[in-house]
């Protein structure tokens, strides 16, 4: 991990339309997370602005928004984003390469402020069957490494996998490139609609760059406390 903290390494996911649960959730956990996950659900029901006047200047947002379509569109949604200052934003790796290149391009100009892109692989809710299904050739892990080796040719930030990928991801990308993943489960939590998870600490000795938990922190009776334990579990690595 880049630092000693690792509450800086867990992304809590603010997946709802509330704007009164969202900034609840915020102001409890801040400094207790690293950074807030605000994906389609939010985005689309309230824009862009909203989500920085739910998060506030000061905390790290990862717009979660799966980008994917022509080059030329995705750069210019990028363009569109750069005023709101994400840390991280996410396109789709099966958008294909120029695609991806054009995402660095759009952000390039906000220099060192510029949000860290990530390719999403294989989403963890599917499995070997959903891949076969629809056009994938092999197994998930074939197909994310397929796609991650892809990614990694373009020159953006990192990829988004499931837990059960982040080791052999981090032997091809080496220690530089970030490795993101959902799917992160603590011990006796339900899987929900994920297919492939991991425990939080399990995830950081796989080699993970930042977990992103929801659920398991978010409707817990105390969210802080839930995220305390997922900290001291990552403690353990």
């Amino acid at each position: 991990m880049e630092t000693a903290d690792p509450r800086e390494h867990l992304v809590c996911a603010i997946d709802t339309t509330c704007t009164e649960r969202a900034s609840s959730l915020v102001s409890r956990l801040e400094g207790h997370v690293g950074a807030f996950k605000f994906g389609m659900e939010f985005f689309y029901a309230h824009g862009a602005a909203s989500v920085r006047t739910v998060a506030g200047e000061q905390v790290r947002i990862f717009l979660d928004l799966k980008l994917n379509d022509i080059p030329a569109t995705v750069a210019g949604g990028l363009r569109a984003l750069l005023p709101l200052a994400p840390f991280m934003t996410t396109v789709h790796a099966t958008g294909g390469p120029d695609m991806m290149r054009a995402a660095m391009e759009a952000v390039a100009p906000a220099g060192d402020a510029r949000p860290k892109v990530l390719a999403v692989t294989v989403l963890t809710s599917m499995d070997d069957d959903d891949v076969e299904v629809t056009g994938g050739r092999g197994s998930v892990r074939d197909q994310v490494l397929r796609l991650t080796e892809l990614a990694l040719d373009t020159g953006v930030d990192g990829v988004v996998c499931s837990p059960r990928e982040i080791a052999e991801v981090r032997r091809l990308c080496g220690p530089g490139f970030l490795v993101v993943t959902p799917g992160i489960r603590p011990g006796g939590v339900g899987c929900d609609d994920q297919k492939r998870t991991m425990t939080p600490g399990d995830a950081v000795a796989a080699g993970a760059s930042f977990i992103v938990v929801g659920r398991p922190i978010t409707r817990a009776p105390d969210p802080a406390e839930a995220a305390a334990r997922i900290v001291a579990d990552m403690s353990r690595h």
